[in-house]
């Protein structure tokens, strides 16, 4: 495979495996100030510290909270919906043969995790919350392979996990976009259509100035924030309509390319870790923690990320396999395949932002990001431990011809 082809994969790997391991200092840290007497309230007050920008009825007032999970993270978003168009266009699913087997994992892991959730929580005020289990936290998931190494993780391992997560990550953006949206502003929604329009024409003009899907990108944003859906929805779509490809057709010095790689490190060590500051810090009270742990809600999120993803991921994989649907990647064998499908459920990240939607209620919110916590601890140390056995079978598997 050509150099430039793998180049954007090894530095998206490098930048989101080195994130997982910021993401969780950052993460311990906000649940030790949430749980320190001295520092407490302070940070309650810091991630609630209202902010304003613009000017009287050009303005916008939230608190510092809201800003990181619609502003900050439509940043996230815009480098996810890039990854998506890369991906889909260049990368591992731009063919049915090589996708075929991501997507079908994904959808696995979506569907599998969500109907356990609502199983535990069918008929209470909570079933709303089916969303939470869907999502692979992928930096966490990239950290956990990129410290095997090599040997016990092959690049085709990490390259397979990547595409899986891609897939979630736009199943989650759909989930978003359709199912946590309670009221419409169809005047604004008409407005973003509008802007996206405009975006899409400058693609299809090859305007390849980045300060114009910048300030028509700011804009989306603006009219998706006050059309009701989520504002990092914008993000994506933005992400979307980038251009991927030059006049001379290569894709190593496209505006895409470039937007890309400038991007991954701040969304990597700085928007991620912040997110997961301000949003990780829970108060744990250790005397009410065992009954926090059987309410339909935790078991519904643990069973779903811990359980539900193996059972999704691999259950899928495997019928896709033996059915001659999809072929396994080169080097990859089933026990590898298995230990990456029970990292798929380290949810951290989209599932703490998805659990901000439906739940209002600070101690519901409270014991689903404690329960996402959990979970995503538990299948960050068995998938790790299943991927550190040293396995005397032999790990490279032809792919069939045709597949």
């Amino acid at each position: 495979m050509p150099k430039r082809l793998i180049k954007p994969f090894q530095d998206f790997f490098r930048h989101e495996s080195s994130s997982g391991i910021i993401l969780i200092f950052f993460a311990i840290f906000a649940i030790y100030l949430a749980n320190t007497a001295n520092y407490s309230e302070e940070y309650e007050h810091f991630i609630h510290y209202k902010i304003t920008l613009g000017y009287g009825d050009f303005s916008l007032s939230y608190s510092l909270l809201h800003w990181v999970n619609d502003g900050l993270m439509a940043i996230f978003f815009f480098l996810v919906g890039m990854e998506i168009k890369r991906e889909l266009v260049i990368g591992e699913l731009n063919s049915v043969n090589k996708a075929a087997l991501p997507i079908g994992a994904a959808i696995g892991g979506m569907l599998v995790p969500a109907l356990i959730y609502v199983f535990f929580n069918f008929g209470t005020t909570n079933i709303s919350g089916w969303g939470i289990p869907m999502a692979t936290d992928i930096a966490f998931a990239l950290a956990a392979l990129s410290v095997l190494g090599s040997k016990k993780a092959p690049e085709g391992l990490a390259i397979f996990l990547t595409a899986l997560a891609i897939v979630d990550d736009l199943g989650a953006i759909l989930v978003i976009a359709l199912f946590y949206t309670e009221t419409i502003s169809f005047m604004a929604l008409l407005a973003a259509a509008l802007i996206l329009t405009v975006l899409i024409l400058a693609n299809k003009f090859k305007i390849n100035l980045i300060s114009v899907y910048m300030i028509f990108g700011i804009l989306l944003w603006f009219a998706v924030l006050k059309s009701g859906v989520h504002a990092t929805v914008a993000g994506v779509l933005l992400g979307m309509v980038i251009p991927v490809k030059s006049e001379d057709g290569s894709s190593d010095k496209t505006m895409l390319f470039r937007l890309e790689h400038a991007l991954q490190p701040w969304v990597a060590f700085v928007i991620l870790p912040f997110f997961a500051f301000t949003n990780a810090g829970v108060s744990l009270d250790m005397g009410r923690l065992g009954e926090l742990l059987i309410s339909p809600v935790s078991v519904g999120i643990i069973g779903g990320l811990f359980i539900g993803k193996q059972l999704g991921i691999f259950g899928a994989t495997y019928l896709m396999v033996k059915l001659n649907i999809a072929a396994l990647p080169h080097k990859i064998n089933m026990r590898q395949l298995y230990g990456v499908s029970i990292l798929g459920g380290i949810g951290f990240t989209m599932s703490i932002f998805i659990a901000t939607l439906p739940f209002q209620d600070s101690s519901v919110l409270a014991t689903a990001k404690i329960s996402i916590i959990l979970a995503s601890t538990l299948s960050a140390a068995v998938g790790f431990a299943l991927l550190s056995i040293k396995s005397e079978e032999k790990t490279e598997i032809k792919i069939q011809e045709g597949h």
